[in-house]
């Protein structure tokens, strides 16, 4: 069994993806060609964002972000402590001071009760200009968008959405990508939408906003190659990854509805005996479910270590994500401000299950046996077909 089975959607876009990649080979445009600017457009429509600029990589979508934001020294950044370093790293790129905060037990997502506080201490203390937010949409939940909006009205700071996991999830009626003053988000291979590489984006509905980052991602040029009008950086999406993404995009709907499917597989099956993620709470609501991750407290199913001793043995993977908060990750000890005792605990009793749109039934079923193991009940059938669409 595979984690994240990119061998069984491949069988499934063949066609497709065989036809999108020769074109670039013919056409030979393998920087910025016209695949870039096709795919730009279909990431737009998708979400429902009124622009979408790529870029190399995640960790650069977020950098971006900030450039484009005039993020730099002397300011803070406010972001969850459980989370990739990536989060944090782009921040302290540009000179700036990421703030961390503290996520809430069931979502994993940010508690905007401690951005506020958080907010408030480094307005007080007068040495660091409180100047942005970076929500994550951990393991593909979206974060609290409405609330987060609202704080940062209140004290006037940017809004960045960290999508990297969440791309494809929907809450009220709108995708992220439209949630935020600008949605990041990643293509990694095992994204929920993912490339045969790096790749990234990001989202905004500010047409003034959008041309700046695509002159930041591009070495800071103006209206011509030569006419640098800023500083900037060289994150191109590659035409290949573009095409790759073009055939994906055609049935990531569906691939969403799959993940949906199985995580509410893995619900009925799981909960009553383990802290399970949850499901959207409104019926058309949609996490994107990169990761599907349970929490395990001392003691219970015999441990963390001891459900994933029996998923081993079953030739089940798993994963720990993530094993060490940032605020205690020796290259950002320095920058802790107080215990963040929610995100310790965390990182002390989750576990993540495999995970993607081609799980079928008796997989889970087993994934499920070997997490329970003397505490397994008789499997709980989904409602919900996990055949794929044609």
């Amino acid at each position: 069994m595979e984690f994240i089975d990119l061998k069984r959607q491949r069988d499934r876009i063949e066609p497709d993806l065989r036809r999108r990649i020769d074109a670039v080979l013919a056409h030979q445009g393998f920087i910025q060609g016209p695949e870039v600017a096709e795919l730009e457009a279909a990431l737009a429509s998708f979400c429902g964002a009124g622009h979408a600029v790529t870029c190399a990589n995640g960790t650069d979508a977020l950098q971006v972000a900030l450039m484009a934001k005039g993020i730099g020294p002397g300011d803070a950044v406010f972001v969850p402590s459980f989370t990739y370093t990536a989060t944090a790293e782009a921040i302290l790129l540009l000179g700036a001071a990421p703030v961390f905060v503290e996520v809430r037990e069931e979502s994993f997502n940010l508690d905007m009760a401690s951005v506020a506080s958080a907010i408030d201490t480094v307005r007080a203390e007068g040495a660091l200009r409180p100047a942005a937010l970076i929500t994550v949409d951990l393991f593909g939940r979206p974060a609290d968008a409405a609330a987060a909006r609202a704080l940062c009205d209140r004290h006037g700071l940017a809004l960045i959405s960290d999508a990297a996991q969440s791309f494809g999830a929907q809450v009220d009626g709108r995708r992220v990508g439209s949630l935020a003053d600008i949605t990041t988000t990643s293509f990694f291979p095992a994204k929920p939408l993912g490339c045969y590489g790096d790749g990234g984006a990001l989202f905004t509905d500010d047409a003034e906003l959008a041309a700046r980052m695509r002159s930041i991602c591009q070495h800071g040029k103006g209206a011509a190659k030569y006419d640098v009008v800023r500083v900037g950086l060289n994150s191109r999406l590659d035409t290949l990854q573009a095409a790759v993404l073009l055939a994906k995009l055609e049935i990531f709907a569906d691939e969403i509805e799959r993940r949906h499917a199985v995580a509410r597989a893995y619900h009925d099956r799981l909960a009553g005996h383990v802290a399970t993620p949850g499901l959207p709470a409104k019926g058309d609501d949609r996490f994107a479910w990169a990761q599907y991750t349970l929490r395990i407290a001392p003691g219970q199913l015999g441990s963390r270590d001891a459900v994933q001793a029996r998923l081993k043995a079953a030739g089940i993977p798993s994963a720990v994500y993530y094993p060490r908060p940032m605020h205690r990750q020796p290259a950002y000890e320095s920058l802790a401000r107080g215990p963040l005792p929610i995100s310790d605990r965390l990182c002390e009793q989750v576990i993540s299950l495999p995970m993607h749109p081609y799980l079928t039934e008796a997989e889970i079923d087993q994934v499920c046996a070997a997490v329970l193991g003397d505490a397994a009940q008789p499997a709980r059938p989904s409602a919900t077909s996990l055949e794929p669409a044609a």
